[in-house]
């Protein structure tokens, strides 16, 4: 497990916590559609962080092709219809460039700065001069709107419990996944980022902001300093 992660429930956990079960029972949110409005019609994607494919099979129908990367072997195991790689993310070089490399799940946000480096290194190795690095923040109350709970119209609730301080402006947050038939739980570590310090993150990367994709800014399209 990666350090101050963890998670509880029915079948295997990933080294961040998450439940590979609940994933595949997960519905499809409205990511592939913002996705498909920010590139080219058929472009070859980089997906950081796969899982399950939840993004990449709607992906997949949309027409454009993925390269799935997850760390996980247990998620990769659902992926169909990709091309899948192993990996951790930060030590991901393909030594080949993507019309667009996707940094989804808040991975940005992740507590130790060191990763989140390596992470938005990782996006600007894989991205073509030309193309761009689609990246989802925090909400701006993420860690404040607490507790809250959202009841899914399939039938199960997702609470996110706390957000817990734990020193050096990183945030130990709490989530609960309750199923009629089964519940699972996910402990991880957060780092709140400002708009200013999210896009002096991606400055130090070699990445300036192209635009937010979304009203609340939560989606992002980056480009190559320069591009």
């Amino acid at each position: 497990m990666r350090a101050g992660h963890q998670g509880t429930g029915p079948g295997p956990i990933t080294p961040d916590g998450c439940a590979v079960q609940l994933y595949t029972r997960l519905p499809i949110g409205p990511e592939p559609d913002v996705i498909a409005s920010a590139v080219p019609a058929g472009a070859h994607l980089l997906e950081l962080g796969c899982g399950v494919g939840r993004m990449t099979h709607p992906l997949l129908e949309r027409g454009f092709r993925v390269t799935a990367v997850d760390e996980s072997p247990e998620m990769l195991e659902h992926v169909r219809g990709a091309r899948t790689v192993l990996s951790p993310i930060e030590d991901l070089d393909l030594g080949e460039t993507f019309d667009a490399v996707l940094l989804a799940s808040f991975l940005v946000h992740t507590g130790d700065a060191d990763v989140r480096r390596g992470l938005l290194r990782t996006c600007v190795r894989h991205v073509a001069e030309d193309g761009c690095v689609l990246i989802q923040r925090e909400g701006e109350d993420f860690h404040t709107d607490l507790p809250r709970e959202r009841v899914d119209p399939s039938g199960f609730t997702v609470r996110i419990v706390s957000s817990e301080p734990v020193g050096e402006g990183v945030r130990s947050v709490r989530a609960e996944y309750e199923f009629p038939d089964a519940t699972w739980t996910q402990t991880f570590r957060a780092r709140p980022l400002t708009r200013e310090q999210f896009e002096e993150a991606l400055g130090e990367a070699g990445l300036r902001v192209d635009r937010y994709l979304t009203e609340d800014r939560i989606w992002v399209r980056a480009v190559p300093m320069g591009g």
